[in-house]
């Protein structure tokens, strides 16, 4: 085996899910995904294909008519290029882990530096890892409202001439930061001086709740870049259109490396399925009756849910701009992972630990709000509290004196 692969820290969120496994009682808000199943018209759409005998191979890169698809949902979050421009940029991934990871086959090879900005979902660190790279990462700052921001100056002191890739995910998993137009533009520059690649994890793109776009979707460096910048996007089906066990994703990549992607993909996965694409084309051909409600859906869930818990004591938590998650800071419990183990046995509340996001994050909880009934958000502050009620330390006052 090779060092790096023993080396691989298992995922601490799934240590903690395992804890809970089989119980019934437990409220589980610990993995990234909504508990709401996938429209109707999109499982339609796969059995029909399934009906129809397409159990074949396809395209390397993707059906033609999911391309065009993707092609057209993209002009149409970023108009500056026509829809055929995007077209021959488009990769079909099984996944967005699967697009990630072809990303670091494609641009990483060993020995070489990579930059991320954490904290971040756990494989955002660990492929280019894989791949043999020197990974340094560059912390968030947290402001005394608990939101977490970045210094851009350190960044950008980070990225240099030897920096082969930059990695960033906005919004962020797990913190709900997001970059501004500002910042990704003057990263965008500096990283056209370094020659530094650029891969931006934006499967949050369309949950977003600043309000502060025509569109909808967070700023994306897609709007910044010219056609032939240094730059892979990643996008995903699971978020925004509720598809997360349907293992479909796909990159906005620059024009010359399409075909050499297409490569990749035989020796990785050879294709995504049919059915699976099938179902994906027609998400995106009606995505106005899926994504729009989800992401008001979704407001009314974070906007239930962060107000109770930041009335309750010793909780640190700012109200996240994007993404599907609340990520606070419990005052008096420095080590996450025991905590939410600890909430997992003694409350029947399942949390995502921090630390599985960065060392930075240790001390901090993440609570996926994606919850098809806001009251079980209500519920779950209500085991939280009574558990914190129960946790106070023994008094060392005078009474009875």
């Amino acid at each position: 085996m090779r060092p790096v692969v023993e080396s691989l820290e298992e995922s601490r969120i799934r240590e903690v899910a395992n804890a809970g496994m089989g119980r019934s009682d437990v409220l589980k808000f610990w993995f990234g995904e909504s508990d709401e199943v996938t429209p109707d018209f999109i499982r339609e759409a796969a059995v029909a294909s399934i009906q129809a005998g397409e159990t074949f191979y396809a395209h390397n890169l993707g059906l033609p008519e999911l391309r065009h698809a993707i092609a057209g949902y993209t002009h149409g979050l970023h108009p500056q290029q026509p829809t055929d421009h995007w077209f021959d940029r488009i990769a079909v991934t099984s996944g967005g882990v699967n697009g990630l990871m072809l990303a670091s086959q494609t641009l990483v090879e060993a020995g070489d530096e990579v930059v991320v900005v954490t904290p971040a979902w756990p494989n955002l660190v660990a492929q280019p890892q894989i791949m043999g790279a020197r990974v340094r990462t560059v912390p968030l700052t947290v402001a005394a409202s608990g939101a977490w921001v970045l210094e851009l100056p350190a960044l950008l002191a980070a990225i240099t001439p030897a920096t082969r890739m930059l990695v960033v995910n906005a919004p962020n998993n797990p913190t709900g930061w997001t970059l501004t137009r500002d910042e990704q533009a003057a990263i965008l520059a500096h990283c056209r001086q370094t020659g530094t690649w650029i891969l931006a994890d934006e499967v949050y793109e369309r949950l977003y709740f600043a309000g502060d776009s025509a569109n909808g979707a967070a700023p994306s460096f897609l709007d910044a870049a010219a056609p032939d910048d240094r730059l892979i996007v990643a996008h995903s089906f699971s978020k925004s259109f509720l598809m997360t066990g349907w293992r479909l994703g796909w990159l906005v990549l620059t024009p010359a490396l399409t075909h050499a992607v297409g490569k990749l993909i035989e020796f990785n996965t050879s294709c995504a399925p049919v059915f699976v694409q099938r179902a994906a084309t027609v998400a995106l051909q009606r995505g106005d009756e899926v994504t729009p409600p989800l992401v008001r859906h979704l407001q009314l869930c974070r906007d239930t849910l962060v107000p109770l818990l930041q009335a309750l004591p010793g909780v640190t938590l700012a109200v996240p701009r994007g993404g599907m998650y609340a990520f606070f800071r419990l005052e008096g419990h420095p080590d996450c992972l025991l905590t939410a183990k600890r909430l997992v046995r003694e409350a029947g509340l399942g949390l995502a630990p921090g630390s599985a996001f960065g060392p930075e994050a240790a001390g901090w909880l993440r609570w996926c709000f994606a919850s098809r009934d806001p009251q079980r958000l209500v519920q779950g502050v209500e085991r939280l509290r009574a558990w914190l009620e129960q946790d106070l330390p023994p008094s060392t006052g005078s009474a009875g004196l």
